[in-house]
């Protein structure tokens, strides 16, 4: 029996407000009040997922660990909670489109006319619904991608009306909007709030709860005014302001009791009060940095989202190490081996970026090399981990057109291939290793002293994979495989052992590396680039 309660989240005014954090932080909050929770997405996009969405328009494509490619928000949801998201965690109008095509072709609706309401919108409430029907969550999170009052958006807000009806105290609705400042006048504006909640309204949906994001204080009058025209509580009106960092969101809701509000509109008890002990010691760590770090991104993909697991994964290991990271973007394309040690200049540590496709390699390559001949603490995540292993065939074992079959197919080395099952493969989406692997680590190595473990699971996101038929001259010149896969004997890292620290892993080390336990890796590498030579 289904007795879990939903929270659906909803955003007006404008994008970008941080639907997800607000998601992220309730999620948070309930947890430290004893409550077992989920978060999941719905995004109005008609792309099934985002696995082919170029990172420079859409940002990074965050891998659940089952293997799911989402978006980038379910990062958020993990970083903060530590909960492990799985494909039932995210929906497009795609992906629901899609099965309810298929559906149809199959004959399930018994010849009827298939349109979005009934069909579509109980397909989307079948999907909120059935991550509660588990019992394993007190509490399933939804979030509504983009904005009330776009188009591709309604069947979502039609099944969150009916779940609303249909699920009664079970189920409430947060509504985040924007009030903005008006210079010339010296004012902040509630109308833009009023005809969102209004919008929402005309759907049928009346929120129970106004969180209000503003750059500026807003008075308890202000709240009043829009607790008034909006029919909410005034005890139900938040504010969430501007704050130095996305963490601080929990505690700045937590102080305004909005973790309370949720409790006692959906009748359940005020359990013991959080003391978000761990999570104030990291805040408090977070503002009292000493020292400074800079990491030179090398990568092509110009975007503040487009890394951002990786970005937030060495922000928060710096914090635990005193240090403040700043990441910056070295773009791979304007890298030769003529200007490389111009570009390079300046930083404490380099990370050569994940991607697919060739532009910018041979930049990377070049940016590789110098890293390693003039040791400077260098990671290589997933395409970086094998631009490493071609820079290293090219300038140590002396293959001089050793390359990837991803760029050079007519490569007489390729010390970089496909998997077998993959060369056949003619449609890209979907169709790489993804999700989590096991990773036997080598005793002795760099890695197995980093993770301090003879094995661990961690995410993938790939269709290439280092050629083992190499691994025998790799080794005997100076690059050890620390990690492999123990079913498949896939290399998972390499590193050079007389390196200061230059390491590479076929896997994503950020998808697992989250506020209260970051990466073991992400930790070592930061450690290694705040030693001073």
């Amino acid at each position: 029996m289904n007795n879990a309660k939903y929270i659906f989240v909803t955003g007006g005014v404008a994008s970008s407000l941080g639907k997800g954090v607000i998601s992220s932080s309730i999620g948070r909050l309930l947890q430290e009040r004893g409550y077992r929770i989920t978060i999941q997405k719905f995004d109005p996009y008609i792309n099934v997922d985002p696995g082919m969405l170029n990172p420079n328009e859409h940002g990074e494509c965050y891998v659940t660990i089952d293997g799911y490619e989402c978006d980038l928000d379910l990062g958020h949801y993990e970083r903060f909670t530590d909960i492990k998201t799985t494909n039932r965690n995210s929906y497009t109008t795609g992906r629901i489109y899609q099965d309810v095509i298929n559906n149809e072709r199959r004959g399930e609706y018994g010849g009827k006319t298939v349109q979005v309401v009934p069909h579509i919108t109980d397909e989307i409430k079948r999907n909120i619904l059935k991550i509660g029907e588990s019992g394993d969550v007190e509490f399933v999170i939804t979030e509504i991608g983009g904005t009330v009052g776009d188009i591709e958006g309604l069947p979502f807000l039609e099944s969150v009306r009916q779940l609303k009806w249909e699920l009664g105290k079970r189920a409430i609705c947060v509504h985040l909007a924007y009030v903005p400042y008006i210079a010339a006048a010296g004012e902040l504006k509630t109308k833009p709030t009023q005809h969102s909640v209004k919008q929402l309204q005309g759907y049928g949906i009346q929120p129970d709860l106004l969180v209000l994001r503003s750059e500026h204080q807003l008075s308890e009058s202000l709240k009043h005014k829009v607790a008034n025209f909006c029919n909410v509580r005034p005890a139900c009106v938040f504010h969430s302001p501007d704050v130095p960092s996305i963490y601080e969101v929990p505690i700045r809701m937590q102080e305004q009791g909005l973790d309370s509000a949720i409790l006692e509109l959906c009748g359940e008890p005020v359990r013991q009060t959080p003391s978000m002990d761990g999570w104030r010691k990291y805040i408090s760590l977070r503002n009292n940095l000493e020292s400074e770090l800079h990491i030179g991104f090398i990568g092509k993909y110009n975007l503040q989202d487009a890394y951002k697991s990786i970005t937030e994964g060495l922000s928060i290991a710096g914090v635990y190490h005193g240090c403040k990271v700043h990441c910056h973007f070295i773009d791979c394309e304007q890298i030769s081996s003529e200007n490389v040690a111009e570009k390079l200049i300046g930083m404490d540590g380099y990370l050569i970026c994940p991607g697919f496709g060739n532009r910018g390699i041979e930049g990377k390559i070049a940016a590789a090399q110098y890293c390693r001949e003039h040791n400077l603490p260098t990671f290589g995540i997933c395409l970086g981990m094998q631009v490493m292993a071609i820079e290293f065939a090219r300038n140590v074992l002396g293959l001089k057109d050793a390359n990837s079959m991803e760029f050079a197919p007519q490569t007489s080395h390729p010390v970089i291939d496909l998997m077998e099952n993959q060369k056949s493969v003619s449609v890209l989406g979907g169709t790489m290793r993804l999700g989590g692997y096991k990773c036997a680590l080598i005793q002795g190595s760099k890695a197995q002293e980093i993770y301090a473990d003879t094995s661990v699971v961690e995410r993938h996101r790939h269709r290439y994979e280092l050629n083992n038929d190499y691994l025998q001259q790799y080794e005997s010149t100076g690059m050890m495989r620390s990690g492999y896969n123990p079913e498949t004997n896939l290399t998972e890292i390499i590193e050079i052992p007389t390196h200061r620290w230059y390491l590479g892993t076929q896997f994503h080390p950020e998808y697992t590396s989250t506020v209260m336990h970051p990466n073991p890796l992400f930790l070592d590498f930061i450690r290694a680039c705040s030693l001073k030579d």
